[in-house]
């Protein structure tokens, strides 16, 4: 016998649980069908090195509304890696050392310059698309608008180095908009945007919120049900997963990342504006590595260019007789990040005296069920593709962090989209009445 559900939730990430949770207090229980054998999606604490390592997304902040009134709700510990001792970087080819106040200090210039007009672009975050003439910005990468800058070569590869670490992919690939989108979403100051996108974390990990949410939702959550097709019309829809299992459902949600939507099997098809921007992909494509080192090590920070394999690290963990570093690099086809020589390899670009004992990552491109890491759009993505991205299409709606509003990309931009698609779905299941 078919079985049937009020709403079908199709995927357990952040946005799918904050969807299934946000439902379940309007009195609507949801069934929640997760490819994985875990929940979180591309949140991940995982046991690795010896440690609770976050494979995934990791950090936030304050100044990210939704995700500190996660942290509030669920009484969730914060914390933060140890503070920076010493700082190198690359001129060109030369090694430099120094602290990481000189290193934000080379960098300040640069940045300033590069980010000056984003409060003219972007006024309201939670509204990007408010200037009428956004298009006009919105056709330049982030690599021509730093070129344009001709900063000296010092500069120019510490800025470059910096940006890699947060958008985690090749900058003549992603969309200027994104650094002023991340900026403007800190009121106009890159060194809070810095602050925000890579310093505080769960003390407990990742896990620990997708767990509370999970538990607070009472949802029929269903590992390792991967989804085969959808069928959907005015009436609901009908979905088959895992081994031929089938669900009828009145609302469908999914929220899968962007780079999966052209992939699922949906009769009728998907509109053009949610298709093309799944085919022409996000931006983000770079590698994450997690890195123990022989002890004992001063907490450091390593920036070198974005044509190193690793173009950031830095210190995580500090223990006795060892210590854990986290790195990201442009682009993961370049390094595979669970193979010590070429992470040791990728290490001595800046420091020779570093003895590798483990590495651990994952590729998330490879990852059939992600494809992608955090979203960094494409240039002319946001101004052609955010509405159709959020909208819903009869029956089926979408969640998902990569088309938020103001932390796009983030565990915040999860919860904000997850929170507002579950107020549209509650409201559609009402009117049907």
């Amino acid at each position: 016998m078919q079985q049937q559900a009020d709403v079908v939730v199709i995927g357990a990430g952040v946005a799918g649980l904050i969807t299934a949770r946000e439902l379940g207090r309007r009195g609507v229980r949801a069934v929640v069908l997760e490819a994985r054998d875990r929940i979180g999606g591309r949140t991940w604490t995982d046991q690795r090195l010896g440690r609770d390592l976050e494979i995934g997304g990791t950090w936030l902040h304050w100044i990210q509304p939704h995700a500190w009134a996660e942290v509030t709700r669920y009484g969730l510990a914060v914390t933060r890696g140890p503070r920076s001792e010493e700082t190198y970087w690359l001129a060109g080819d030369e090694v430099r050392r120094g602290t990481l106040d000189d290193f934000m200090n080379l960098i300040n210039p640069g940045m300033t310059r590069l980010l000056e007009d984003t409060m003219k672009w972007i006024p309201r975050p939670d509204a990007p698309l408010t200037v009428r003439r956004l298009a006009d910005v919105d056709q330049f990468n982030l690599q021509e608008m730093l070129d344009e800058l001709e900063l000296p070569v010092e500069e120019k590869n510490a800025n470059e180095a910096a940006w890699v670490g947060h958008f985690n992919a090749p900058l003549d690939q992603c969309a200027y908009l994104s650094a002023l989108r991340w900026t403007a979403a800190a009121a106009g100051s890159w060194h809070l945007m810095h602050e925000a996108s890579a310093i505080f974390r769960l003390a407990d990990g990742t896990r620990s919120l997708v767990e509370a949410i999970a538990a607070d939702s009472g949802a029929d959550i269903r590992l390792e049900a991967p989804v085969r097709s959808i069928t959907h019309d005015e009436r609901g829809a009908e979905i088959t997963y895992g081994d031929g299992h089938t669900l009828r459902a009145r609302r469908v949600v999914i929220t899968l990342p962007q780079n999966m939507l052209h992939q699922l099997d949906i009769t009728p098809a998907l509109p053009d504006g949610k298709l093309r921007p799944s085919r022409e992909k996000t931006a983000s494509r770079g590698a994450k590595a997690w890195i123990r080192v022989r002890g004992p090590v001063k907490p450091f920070f390593a920036y070198s260019s974005q044509h190193h394999a690793l173009s950031v690290v830095r210190t995580e963990f500090i223990g006795e007789d060892d210590a854990v570093l986290v790195a990201f690099g442009a682009d993961s086809s370049r390094i595979d990040v669970n193979d010590p020589k070429a992470v040791d390899a990728a290490l001595r670009v800046w420091r020779d005296d570093l003895d590798v004992l483990d590495v651990g990552g994952h590729d998330w491109m490879a990852d059939p069920y992600s494809q992608e890491t955090w979203l960094i759009q494409q240039p002319g993505h946001l101004t052609q593709y955010h509405h159709a991205l959020q909208a819903g299409t009869g029956v089926l709606h979408f969640a998902s962090s990569d088309h938020a509003n103001i932390w796009a990309g983030f565990i915040d931009g999860a919860i904000e989209s997850g929170t507002r698609v579950a107020r549209h779905v509650h409201s559609s299941l009402e009117r049907q009445h």
